[in-house]
């Protein structure tokens, strides 16, 4: 478990690869001039507003905003479940219009299967998508070794703990080995200890299978960590008041939370948020 202060992510490939001075970063999804409308019994409500944002791929990037910002909205429209009202969204330069199985997606709750074990739960993907299920098996059981899950393929979901629930719907996320990945909230009902934990697991996985990760979290310390950037956004309606480049060094640890940079973007990030 990874619990110490002095916590680090260990992985045999070091930082994450950087473009080279003067070489041009790759941009995974292109997001222009997006706006959200629901209709409601009262009138309609503009969720999202003028959302133009453009993120690099193998890039992790945080949203955050306050409740009803249109965070999950925007998770929403990249996995393609719901229209733009206006604007458009390019997944690796193609028009995203229908969902993708270059997408994954892990949710606030677990929601695995009650009745289906651990290494079948996480299969769900591979067998809705129709993948050869022996190449899947295959990647299942490394995903659940690198989560710490290994050993306990045939529990049942009743028989885990809410962190290692967690952990399987992170695997179950990434089994169909999508390029992108989505996450809307995903420790947010961990106690802080498991919290902290699975951040860093997601850091190990982000680190060696090379995702492009949106993270949707309401916690400015956890984005902070995590991230490459992170994207402040304002009330409803959502708009982008701020992308700001996160510049602590990985492998990321927990002390760095202490250090004059850290505060220096959890200062800045409130500062956004608390004015709109």
């Amino acid at each position: 478990m990874l619990a110490s202060s002095s916590l680090e992510v260990v992985t045999t490939a070091g930082s994450i690869d950087r473009p080279k001075a003067g070489a041009r970063a790759v941009t995974k999804i292109q997001i222009f001039d997006l706006y959200k409308t629901y209709a409601t019994r009262t009138g309609r409500t503009t969720a999202l507003q003028k959302v133009d944002l453009d993120i690099r791929e193998n890039e992790f990037i945080a949203l955050v905003g306050p409740s009803g910002c249109g965070k999950s909205t925007l998770l929403k429209l990249i996995t393609a479940l719901i229209k733009p009202s206006r604007g458009k969204i390019l997944l690796g330069g193609t028009l995203l219009d229908k969902p993708s199985r270059e997408v994954g997606i892990v949710f606030q709750q677990p929601v695995l299967m009650p009745w289906r074990g651990v290494l079948d739960n996480v299969l769900l993907p591979a067998e809705i998508l129709g993948l050869d299920m022996t190449e899947a098996k295959a990647r299942a059981r490394e995903l659940l070794e690198l989560v710490g899950l290994g050993g306990f393929e045939d529990r049942y979901p009743g028989e885990l703990s809410g962190g290692m629930q967690q952990r399987a719907a992170i695997c179950r996320g990434l089994v169909h080995n999508p390029s992108v990945l989505l996450m809307d909230e995903p420790f947010a009902a961990l106690d802080a200890m498991t919290r902290e934990d699975l951040g860093f697991e997601l850091l190990r996985i982000w680190e060696r299978h090379r995702k492009t990760v949106v993270f949707v979290t309401h916690n400015i310390s956890e984005a902070i960590l995590l991230s490459d950037r992170v994207v402040a956004m304002s009330p409803r309606p959502g708009r982008i008041e701020k992308v700001i480049d996160i510049v602590l060094p990985r492998p990321r640890t927990l002390d760095m939370q202490f250090s004059p940079e850290f505060k220096a973007h959890s200062d800045e990030i409130r500062a956004l948020i608390r004015r709109t």
